[in-house]
């Protein structure tokens, strides 16, 4: 796989959990310079050690600062030209998700990442992450017609 795929990727990942362009351009890069100085040649990357780097750095922000609330001046979203009302939804709803959630929803619809890197990466069986998604996307519809 391409590096600058796999960058967006992760950068795509962090992006959605910390809700800052530069925090997200921060923790991309560290998510590199870790995999590098862990695992050496980038050229040969496995997608599922970064997503871990990515996901422990993106927790260690949290712990170091609390999150803010979703709010409407909310910046946008890379690649898009604007936020519809429709993705202001979706993401309302999604910040109302539990974390575990969120993280399954955005690695296999937004990152499109296959079950088996997921279940890698989060350290679950493909049945749990089968009952897990199925349970994310039931909650997600039910935010989403309340």
């Amino acid at each position: 796989m391409d590096v600058g795929k796999i960058y967006d990727k992760i950068y795509r990942y962090v992006y959605f959990r910390v809700n800052d362009r530069t925090l997200a351009e921060d923790i991309t890069q560290e998510t590199f310079l870790r995999y590098i100085g862990k695992y050496g040649n980038a050229g040969s990357v496995e997608i599922r050690y970064m997503y871990t780097i990515a996901r422990n750095l993106c927790t260690d922000e949290y712990r170091r600062i609390k999150p803010e609330s979703l709010s409407e001046e909310m910046e946008e979203i890379p690649g898009d030209s604007g936020i519809s009302e429709e993705k202001m939804a979706v993401r309302q709803a999604l910040e109302k998700l539990p974390y575990e959630d969120r993280e399954i929803l955005l690695l296999r619809y937004v990152n499109e990442e296959p079950a088996g890197t997921i279940c890698k990466a989060l350290g679950i069986s493909r049945f749990a992450l089968y009952r897990r998604q199925k349970k994310a996307e039931d909650k997600l519809r039910r935010e989403l017609e309340a």
